[in-house]
């Protein structure tokens, strides 16, 4: 094996992955044999307080806007139609509050929910202000409050309060969310 890749580790990888499966396979490759990625936070890994700040963030567009307005055939013209918002007092379209919202959830799913569980609901969603094109969103959360599940002893309850600013430091949305979230392995 030659680069960077080079060395004992990477050796008995490739050679897991060449048994796992190789082009012109006629059969399915094992998928047991995958080793599983454990990625995201157990519900023993929430404390009432706890801060979050989550990753980088994410620049929206003027595409992210109109595929997603689209899609979910909200033609409001606000979010679609430059002159209409201009004449409305906003210096370009606004983003679909919609979009926003799943992206301020999308941006925390890595950080609170990833390791899987049902999602329970959102509270108290308010839109603070406007989002435009190219502006930057980032996130953090806080857990509010973690409890047991009566019914389900493998999962817990946690609640975060989310907040989301653009480039700006300008608070742009917050609301509370809801999930089961697993607990480790083996642990009730």
């Amino acid at each position: 094996m030659t680069g960077s890749m080079a060395g004992p580790q990477s050796d008995s990888c490739s050679l897991l992955v060449s048994k796992q499966y190789s082009p012109g396979m006629t059969e399915d490759p094992d998928f047991d044999s995958f080793p599983m990625a454990v990625k995201g936070n157990a519900f023993q890994d929430f404390s009432r307080g706890q801060e979050m700040p989550h990753h980088w963030g994410r620049t929206l567009t003027e595409g992210d806007n109109a595929i997603f307005s689209t899609v979910t055939c909200n033609w409001n013209p606000m979010h679609l139609n430059a002159e209409f918002a201009k004449g409305h007092g906003h210096r370009d379209v606004v983003l679909n509050p919609m979009l926003v919202l799943c992206t301020v959830v999308g941006l925390s799913v890595e950080d609170l929910s990833e390791i899987g569980g049902p999602f329970l609901g959102m509270e108290d969603v308010v839109f603070h202000r406007p989002v435009y094109p190219r502006d930057t969103i980032t996130a953090a959360s806080t857990v509010v409050e973690t409890r047991e599940s009566d019914s389900r002893p493998n999962v817990g309850i946690v609640t975060w309060h989310t907040e989301a600013h653009n480039q700006n430091g300008e608070l742009v949305v917050e609301y509370e969310r809801t999930n089961l979230v697993a607990k480790h392995r083996g642990e009730r």
